[in-house]
């Protein structure tokens, strides 16, 4: 079966975000201003859809309820990659989910574990994806409009 060109670009970005431990989530606050702040990046295939742990309560989660267009950067410089996601984030409570993409290392921000009634994932899901490829000194569109 052939392979479609947007299969070949998501294991492309696949690639580029492999291993990069911490993105950078941008959302949109309620006076316009926009804030980023680090997430850490559970060890999913990316497969179009981003995933992070939260709670419910945090600033960043009402504000992506009330603006969910949020941009999300991976960035291994001693690698030369650079990687930028847009698209809608929204709130999710889906424990099986949480189970899979839960590691020890998310203890450190939620000491409760999966046990926090408060836990929840923001599910990005991507409408553009663009990486710099220092070689060239050219951004390239992977997909998006």
């Amino acid at each position: 079966m052939p392979t479609t060109e947007q299969e070949v670009n998501m294991k492309r970005l696949a690639t580029m975000i492999r291993g990069i431990s911490v993105a950078m989530l941008t959302s949109q606050a309620a006076d316009g201003a926009l804030r980023s702040r680090p997430m850490a990046s559970p060890d999913a295939e990316f497969d179009g859809t981003l995933w992070f742990f939260t709670q419910a309560g945090t600033e960043k989660a009402i504000e992506i309820g009330q603006h969910p267009q949020v941009n999300v950067s991976y960035v291994s410089a001693a690698e030369h990659r650079y990687v930028s996601f847009s698209g809608r984030a929204t709130l999710v409570d889906d424990r099986a989910k949480m189970q899979e993409l839960w590691a020890p290392a998310h203890r450190t921000w939620f000491p409760q574990g999966l046990d926090d009634p408060d836990l929840r994932l923001i599910r990005v899901d991507i409408e553009r994806a663009e990486y710099w490829d220092m070689l060239s000194a050219a951004m390239a569109q992977l997909f998006g409009p």
